[in-house]
């Protein structure tokens, strides 16, 4: 009889879905960011975040946490998080989703190898609670910023149709 995946392989299922697809909501980061070039990824829309911008946050707090589960001490700041350098190329704009990409697989192998009892640990000395909680909180992070990305996304679409 095959064993049930454990807590944190489908936590980290989750977030696979939430970058590669069949996710419950059918929307997913790979598809959603496939066609975008950086013209559009840096598109400011009133005073919402680029496209480029809430992929920069989203893979840092992604990053920040990776950290942590290689055994270093949580090292950012919610305000550097928007810090995104100027995307001024096409190479620059899949160079961030290349890193985005890189850092998701990273967590994703180490959340899956994780043992059951490490969930109820305290992440990073329980400053912000325990580890299910923030691997959970991450997979709702990716979530939000992705709907704004689909929305923003739509808005570009409509005022610069192609």
């Amino acid at each position: 009889m095959a064993l049930s995946p454990s807590t944190p392989a489908l936590i980290a299922q989750q977030l696979r879905e939430a970058y590669s697809g069949k996710n419950w909501t059918w929307v997913w980061l790979k598809e959603t960011l496939a066609d975008l070039h950086w013209e559009e990824a840096t598109i400011r829309i009133h005073n919402l975040n680029s496209i480029a911008t809430l992929v920069f946050h989203i893979n840092y707090y992604i990053e920040k946490q990776l950290e942590v589960l290689q055994g270093k001490d949580l090292d950012g700041r919610d305000k550097d998080s928007f810090d995104l350098p100027p995307i001024e190329s096409e190479a620059q704009w899949r160079a961030l989703l290349d890193r985005l990409w890189k850092a998701a697989n990273q967590w994703l192998a180490l959340v899956e190898a994780m043992p059951e009892e490490q969930l109820r640990q305290p992440f990073d000395r329980g400053k912000y609670g325990n580890w299910f909680r923030n691997l959970c909180g991450v997979v709702e992070h990716v979530h939000y910023h992705l709907g704004q990305i689909v929305l923003i996304r739509k808005m570009i679409r409509e005022n610069n149709p192609s």
